[in-house]
């Protein structure tokens, strides 16, 4: 979800209650963790909030949903993430990116958009030990949501 509109900030996909889009984004969060089909310790974190860029923070807001999954070995993650290329696009997602990123480590990531349901999602792949220090074989997820307003009356609350 990193579409902007010019010079005015980040572009607004609708109105909601920012309790709606708590449950949604743990909703994906949970159908991103079936995906991945793999059974390994997944870090039990909230929902965040955030302000949108070039907007009033105490009306608008986009939510994240930052986890990862620890696995046995780098294999079992290195074939949830082809699983994730191929099974994404048929739940409504189109992959933004697939590939290595610039670190030392080259660590595979991937970004994907849901642009019906308004959430984006960047996953990166951690081969044990590709830290810069000892780590077990892990992905890191991060699900967001599209910038929404909040309804008449209602302020931002920050968490």
């Amino acid at each position: 979800m990193s579409e902007s509109s010019g010079s005015s900030g980040t572009k607004v996909v609708g109105t909601r209650e920012q309790d709606e889009v708590n449950t949604e984004i743990k909703k994906v969060s949970s159908e991103l963790y079936d995906l991945i089909g793999v059974k390994g310790t997944a870090s039990k974190t909230g929902a965040g909030v955030q302000s949108c860029a070039g907007k009033d923070r105490e009306k608008f807001y986009t939510m994240f949903h930052p986890w990862s999954l620890v696995a046995q070995t780098d294999d079992e993650l290195a074939q949830a993430m082809e699983r994730l290329k191929e099974e994404l696009p048929k739940h409504g997602w189109k992959i933004v990116k697939y590939g290595q990123d610039s670190s030392a480590s080259k660590n595979l990531e991937l970004t994907a958009d849901n642009d019906e349901r308004k959430f984006g999602v960047h996953i990166s792949f951690w081969r044990k030990n590709s830290g810069g220090d000892k780590n077990p074989p892990s992905l890191v997820v991060n699900v967001i949501s599209g910038c929404y307003q909040v309804p008449e009356g209602q302020t931002v609350e920050h968490y």
